[in-house]
Protein backbone atom coordinates (compact mmCIF):
# COMPACT_ATOMS: atom_id res chain seq x y z
CA UNK A 1 0.00 0.00 0.00
CA UNK A 2 1.34 3.44 -0.92
CA UNK A 3 -0.61 5.56 1.60
CA UNK A 4 -3.95 6.30 3.22
CA UNK A 5 -5.57 9.69 2.59
CA UNK A 6 -7.65 11.59 5.11
CA UNK A 7 -9.53 14.82 4.35
CA UNK A 8 -9.40 17.34 7.20
CA UNK A 9 -10.59 20.89 7.85
CA UNK A 10 -7.64 21.96 10.03
CA UNK A 11 -4.48 20.68 8.35
CA UNK A 12 -2.12 22.18 10.95
CA UNK A 13 -3.95 20.60 13.90
CA UNK A 14 -4.15 17.21 12.18
CA UNK A 15 -0.45 17.35 11.28
CA UNK A 16 0.49 18.23 14.88
CA UNK A 17 -1.67 15.37 16.16
CA UNK A 18 0.06 12.78 13.97
CA UNK A 19 3.51 14.22 14.79
CA UNK A 20 2.62 13.73 18.47
CA UNK A 21 1.72 10.14 17.60
CA UNK A 22 5.23 9.70 16.18
CA UNK A 23 4.73 10.18 12.46
CA UNK A 24 7.26 12.29 10.56
CA UNK A 25 6.22 15.09 8.22
CA UNK A 26 7.80 14.29 4.84
CA UNK A 27 6.48 17.29 2.97
CA UNK A 28 3.58 19.61 2.46
CA UNK A 29 2.27 21.92 -0.21
CA UNK A 30 -0.53 23.04 -2.50
CA UNK A 31 -2.26 20.82 -5.04
CA UNK A 32 -4.41 22.26 -7.81
CA UNK A 33 -4.94 22.25 -11.54
CA UNK A 34 -6.80 20.35 -14.19
CA UNK A 35 -4.81 17.15 -13.57
CA UNK A 36 -5.99 16.88 -9.95
CA UNK A 37 -9.56 17.71 -11.01
CA UNK A 38 -9.44 14.73 -13.37
CA UNK A 39 -7.84 12.41 -10.81
CA UNK A 40 -10.35 13.05 -8.00
CA UNK A 41 -13.39 13.69 -10.23
CA UNK A 42 -14.10 17.21 -8.97
CA UNK A 43 -13.95 20.63 -10.64
CA UNK A 44 -11.87 23.55 -9.39
CA UNK A 45 -9.83 21.65 -6.81
CA UNK A 46 -7.58 23.76 -4.63
CA UNK A 47 -6.07 21.79 -1.76
CA UNK A 48 -3.10 21.57 0.58
CA UNK A 49 -1.54 18.28 1.55
CA UNK A 50 0.80 17.05 4.26
CA UNK A 51 2.48 13.69 3.71
CA UNK A 52 3.33 11.86 6.93
CA UNK A 53 5.43 8.72 7.39
CA UNK A 54 5.38 6.19 10.21
CA UNK A 55 8.60 6.00 12.26
CA UNK A 56 9.47 2.57 10.83
CA UNK A 57 9.22 3.96 7.30
CA UNK A 58 6.67 1.35 6.20
CA UNK A 59 3.47 3.43 6.16
CA UNK A 60 2.42 6.83 4.91
CA UNK A 61 -0.57 9.04 5.61
CA UNK A 62 -1.70 11.89 3.36
CA UNK A 63 -3.66 14.65 5.09
CA UNK A 64 -5.64 16.81 2.67
CA UNK A 65 -7.36 20.16 3.25
CA UNK A 66 -9.68 21.09 0.37
CA UNK A 67 -10.21 24.82 -0.06
CA UNK A 68 -12.47 24.19 -3.04
CA UNK A 69 -14.84 22.80 -3.97
CA UNK A 70 -16.75 22.83 -0.69
CA UNK A 71 -17.50 19.49 0.96
CA UNK A 72 -20.85 17.75 0.69
CA UNK A 73 -21.41 16.61 4.26
CA UNK A 74 -20.01 15.74 7.65
CA UNK A 75 -19.52 12.24 9.02
CA UNK A 76 -16.74 13.03 11.46
CA UNK A 77 -18.63 11.67 14.45
CA UNK A 78 -19.76 8.43 12.85
CA UNK A 79 -19.58 5.49 15.26
CA UNK A 80 -16.95 2.77 14.89
CA UNK A 81 -19.44 0.38 13.23
CA UNK A 82 -20.40 2.69 10.32
CA UNK A 83 -19.49 1.16 6.92
CA UNK A 84 -16.30 2.52 5.37
CA UNK A 85 -12.88 3.24 6.77
CA UNK A 86 -13.49 3.89 10.46
CA UNK A 87 -10.10 3.80 12.12
CA UNK A 88 -6.35 3.67 11.71
CA UNK A 89 -4.35 1.43 14.04
CA UNK A 90 -0.87 2.20 15.34
CA UNK A 91 1.49 0.04 17.39
CA UNK A 92 2.91 2.01 20.32
CA UNK A 93 5.39 1.20 23.07
CA UNK A 94 3.91 3.12 26.02
CA UNK A 95 0.17 3.42 25.48
CA UNK A 96 -0.41 5.45 28.66
CA UNK A 97 2.13 8.09 27.61
CA UNK A 98 0.79 8.19 24.03
CA UNK A 99 -2.80 8.59 25.23
CA UNK A 100 -1.73 11.40 27.58
CA UNK A 101 0.15 13.20 24.80
CA UNK A 102 -2.75 12.92 22.37
CA UNK A 103 -5.28 14.08 24.97
CA UNK A 104 -3.30 17.31 25.26
CA UNK A 105 -4.00 17.73 21.53
CA UNK A 106 -7.74 17.26 22.08
CA UNK A 107 -8.10 13.50 21.57
CA UNK A 108 -10.78 11.73 23.59
CA UNK A 109 -11.14 8.05 24.42
CA UNK A 110 -14.02 6.49 22.46
CA UNK A 111 -14.41 3.68 25.00
CA UNK A 112 -11.86 2.53 27.53
CA UNK A 113 -8.24 1.41 27.58
CA UNK A 114 -8.48 -2.37 27.85
CA UNK A 115 -6.28 -5.42 28.04
CA UNK A 116 -6.76 -8.19 25.48
CA UNK A 117 -5.65 -11.44 27.09
CA UNK A 118 -1.91 -11.40 27.72
CA UNK A 119 -1.00 -9.93 24.37
CA UNK A 120 -2.17 -6.29 24.00
CA UNK A 121 -3.43 -3.18 25.72
CA UNK A 122 -5.80 -1.44 23.31
CA UNK A 123 -7.94 1.66 23.00
CA UNK A 124 -9.77 3.81 20.46
CA UNK A 125 -9.28 7.58 20.51
CA UNK A 126 -11.17 10.17 18.53
CA UNK A 127 -8.67 12.68 17.20
CA UNK A 128 -8.89 15.73 14.95
CA UNK A 129 -11.80 15.83 12.51
CA UNK A 130 -13.36 12.89 14.39
CA UNK A 131 -10.74 10.44 13.09
CA UNK A 132 -10.71 7.26 15.18
CA UNK A 133 -7.23 6.03 16.06
CA UNK A 134 -6.65 2.61 17.59
CA UNK A 135 -3.56 2.27 19.75
CA UNK A 136 -2.09 -1.16 20.44
CA UNK A 137 0.70 -1.84 22.92
CA UNK A 138 2.02 -5.38 22.76
CA UNK A 139 2.55 -6.93 26.20
CA UNK A 140 3.81 -10.29 27.39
Amino acid sequence: MEHVGIVVDDLAAATEFFVELGLVLQGEGPVEGRWVDRVVGLEGVRAEIAMMQTPDGNGRLELVKFHSPSNQGDNRHAPANTPGIRHLAFAVEDIDAVVAGLRVRGAELVGELERYEDSYRLCYLRGPEGIIIELAEQIG
